[in-house]
């Protein structure tokens, strides 16, 4: 649930063969919150768009709560952020194959951050009618991943669409007691979260690690930010792994996995995650769409030395 000068915003070329990847330039001194223009690229058998709903603004220090001041400081002065925040990107998804047309998270509809909610004009200057939407795919259940479900009238923002969301994350924000179970700073999100998971209650499927969203798109476990926290590894060449807050930002997630970050529920789990992730990516040399990351969110995750870094498509 994580946010700059405009610095030059990475290019996607397209793409056309099948598992195609994406040329892959340095990310170092880039705009966090970049450009509002869509992006398209080819992955396997799907057509991939990626849509900015904005961007967040978050200090700096509650997501590196334990890194000592100067590194913490080195690292918003790269990210080119406005010290003490740093502004995490909010990167949609749209997956098209055939008369699939499966979207990612959903943003926060203006409700969460005033620098948020541009998904659905987004959509509009691309020409995709909401209503084209077959699949949403939830990958938790933060505000800014979950609030853009529905307009000010209360209904469906996607009204043909099938839902799904992990089991795990459905159970969690669905039971009685679940704000008792947060911080009390985070309470305040529950009445809004559990309103919006109603809406969809009758048309949701719950998914467990490794089952399938669609013929070529798996969910992954990728808990600790939350507890059925879902990333999902879409097929064709080396794979391509779409994570929302599993790595939330492209320096301090990939650089340094070990900060703690107070978005996390978890936060032992989160960071064994993150180190898990980040092995798994450069092993596998799997392009990552990551929806915090600067826009697009997309490019690879390579060692360097005995860490890791993040490298941009361009």
């Amino acid at each position: 649930m994580s946010n700059a000068d405009h610095a030059r915003v990475p290019t996607i070329d397209r793409h056309d063969g099948p598992g195609a990847s994406p040329a892959i330039v340095p990310a170092t001194h880039r705009s966090a919150g970049g450009s509002t223009s869509a992006r398209t690229f080819r992955q396997g058998e799907f057509d991939v768009t990626v849509f900015s709903d904005g961007h967040m603004i978050v200090p700096a220090a509650f997501i590196a709560q334990d890194a000592p001041a100067d590194q913490r400081e080195e690292v918003i002065e790269r990210s080119g952020a406005p010290s003490p925040n740093v502004l995490p990107a909010a990167n949609v998804p749209v997956l098209r194959r055939g008369t699939e047309l499966i979207l990612f998270d959903l943003g926060d509809g203006g409700r969460f951050q005033p620098t948020e909610g541009k998904l659905l004009g987004a959509l509009r200057d691309e020409r995709i009618d909401p209503r084209e939407v077959t699949q949403v795919v939830l990958t938790h259940a933060h505000p800014d991943h979950l609030w853009g479900l529905r307009n000010v009238a209360g209904e469906l923002n996607f009204p043909n669409a099938d839902y799904v969301i992990g089991q795990t994350e459905w159970d969690f924000w669905t039971a009685p007691d679940v704000a008792s179970r947060l911080p009390e700073a985070f309470r305040g999100v529950v009445p809004q979260t559990q309103s919006d998971l109603a809406a969809i209650a009758h048309r949701v499927r719950l998914l467990k690690d490794g089952d399938e969203v669609a013929a070529g798109i798996s969910a992954v476990a990728t808990p600790g930010h939350t507890p059925g926290h879902l990333s999902f590894a879409v097929a064709g060449g080396d794979g391509l792994f779409i994570t929302a807050d599993a790595l939330t930002h492209e320096l301090i997630s990939v650089e340094h996995p070990a900060w703690q970050n107070g978005f996390d529920y978890q936060s032992d789990v989160a960071i064994a995650t993150r180190q898990r992730l980040l092995d798994r990516l450069t092993h596998d040399r799997m392009a990552v769409l990551a929806f915090h990351f600067p826009f697009p969110g997309l490019g690879r995750i390579e060692r360097a030395g005995s860490g890791y870094r993040y490298t941009a498509a361009r």
